[in-house]
């Protein structure tokens, strides 16, 4: 992804935090190979803590950067929309050639949920949206609630610290106020308000 989605949250944080926009290309690498690329990314910043946000696959891509590199700068995670679950829309849309060449190599370990287990090494929290807009509305059988891409069940994760849902689609997870506020909340507490 080439992190456009996430400028106006980044921007956001930047208020608090300095910020670090990673972009990955989704189609082409796996998340694995996108976590190694975080790796070389977040291996040049240097801190005492390092937090890290990400928005549906890049949730994924952190959990894999932790399974393959759990010694990371201390800090805390955020994800939003992210489906640490088998995602039912890529499910569906991986059954047929033309919607799974748009997939590429994010179905491999990472939508189709076949993810590294959580080992509890940070504190995760998770964001899920129950606006139902998006292109998941076309998909059958998206189970609800969901912010029209992924379910808030496809959200939850065993051995995360702390889960909640807003009114919010796929893509207004990045954009709303609302959302920021969370993010920071948890980076800073550990928890959601």
């Amino acid at each position: 992804m080439n992190g456009m989605d996430m400028c106006l949250l980044r921007y956001r944080l930047g208020g608090n935090y300095d910020t670090f926009q990673f972009s990955y290309n989704s189609v082409r690498y796996t998340p694995a190979e996108n976590a190694r690329r975080l790796n070389c990314f977040v291996s040049d910043i240097n801190s005492k803590v390092i937090h890290f946000v990400g928005h549906s696959l890049g949730g994924l891509v952190i959990r894999h950067l932790f399974d393959l590199f759990p010694q990371q700068t201390p800090g805390r995670i955020v994800t939003l929309g992210s489906p640490h679950n088998q995602s039912h829309a890529a499910k569906m849309m991986s059954s047929f050639a033309l919607t799974r060449m748009l997939l590429g190599s994010s179905i491999e370990n990472g939508l189709l949920g076949t993810m590294p287990d959580w080992k509890e090494e940070r504190e995760l929290g998770s964001i899920a949206g129950t606006l139902r807009f998006g292109m998941g509305i076309i998909v059958p059988g998206l189970p609800r609630p969901n912010d029209g891409t992924v379910s808030v069940e496809e959200t939850r994760l065993k051995g995360m610290k702390d889960h909640m849902s807003l009114p919010l689609s796929h893509f207004g997870l990045v954009v709303s106020q609302r959302s920021y506020e969370a993010v920071v909340c948890f980076l800073r507490e550990g928890k959601f308000q």
